[in-house]
């Protein structure tokens, strides 16, 4: 039988312990061991694998040995409880192994566990969990988690009192991390939150979701845009001190204007053009880039444009002017555009 969506979702959280089997696959191989981790924990326990209650076999060593699955489901273990067979990376090559394993399955037996890459609709593996009457065969997708999955994966880290705004970025993060490293994330966020009783906000998100643009290029960046010309000397010393790079600047503050462009060109606003940033943008750091949106306008932002790119070329061509005094000059000048 087959299992989807929602169904799938809380199958895994909860399996039923008298099934025969479930197949796992699909092209992310991280998706697949995080469900497969999920399913095989919910049935045996923590412990059940410190209690030689699992049993590995790999796709390969199956096809070399196709006794192996049968002999694992059958066997009795040393300590008391429920059991899995567990077949990892298996193909079509080991299809006829693990259909002969449904089939002599018993009430008793280990149940079976089955992980694989991605199989087309006449696989012959997925016919044999999906032709069983008490087995499941679930595909795992690169769809985005659900919100349902999401509240799950939070609960399980110990997060639950968490702000709608929070969990909009969340929900964001979720779309924009690979699976394993969204759960990390939220881990880091309950540690993070660890002993703090207020609700869980969007700078506590802000805090702990991974940056891409560096904390001292950010401070050039903000200061630019709300025009805070004279701070703007102090900082790009510092910089400089740093090791920043001119281009490397050029590239971040391009990026920056490039984004506050397409949220003041946004139909729906500039709230709604943030909002579609992909990376998404988290907190304080969002706010921030909406007012700036707001305050400059699309068109003067199509200056600050032509601006920087005239930079960039400079930059990057034979010109003999200092390289950090030609970027420091546009950034001033865009800072003073933003005052008016």
């Amino acid at each position: 039988m087959k299992l989807t969506g929602v169904a799938a979702t809380r199958y895994f959280a909860k399996p039923e312990p008298e099934r025969t089997g479930l197949l796992i696959f699909g092209g992310d191989a991280m998706r697949v061991a995080l469900r497969r981790q999920e399913v095989i924990a919910a049935l045996i326990g923590p412990k059940g694998e410190e209690e030689m209650r699992l049993s590995r076999i790999a796709g390969g060593d199956l096809r070399k040995q196709p006794s192996l699955l049968l002999d694992a489901i059958k066997e009795v273990g040393f300590f008391p409880g429920p059991r899995v067979a567990f077949v990892e990376d298996a193909t079509d090559a080991v299809s006829d192994a693990v259909k002969t394993a449904l089939e002599e399955w018993r009430e008793g037996d280990a149940q079976i566990v089955v992980t694989a890459g991605s199989l087309a609709a006449k696989s012959k593996l997925r016919k044999a969990f999906e032709g069983h009457k008490n087995a499941y065969s679930v595909g795992i997708y690169d769809d985005p988690p659900s919100r349902e999955e999401i509240e799950d994966i939070l609960r399980r880290a110990g997060l639950r009192d968490i702000s709608n705004d929070a969990m909009t970025d969340l929900v964001a993060l979720s779309r924009a991390l690979d699976p394993g490293d969204f759960r990390q994330t939220v881990e880091k966020i309950s540690l993070y939150k660890f002993g703090d009783t207020t609700p869980l906000g969007p700078a506590d998100v802000a805090a702990c979701a991974p940056s891409s643009v560096e904390a001292g290029v950010d401070d050039v960046l903000s200061i630019v845009a709300e025009g805070r010309a004279p701070e703007l000397g102090p900082v790009m010393r510092r910089l400089e001190s740093q090791g920043v790079q001119p281009v490397q600047l050029a590239i971040a503050a391009m990026r920056h204007f490039r984004a506050l462009h397409a949220a003041a060109s946004d139909p729906q606003g500039p709230g709604a053009g943030i909002a579609r940033m992909r990376p998404p943008i988290f907190g304080p750091r969002r706010d921030r880039m909406q007012r700036q949106a707001q305050s400059w306008g699309m068109y003067k932002l199509e200056t600050a444009l032509k601006e920087l790119v005239e930079t960039d070329l400079t930059l990057r061509s034979a010109s003999r002017a200092p390289q950090m005094a030609v970027m420091e000059r546009a950034l001033m000048r865009l800072a003073m555009l933003a005052r008016r």
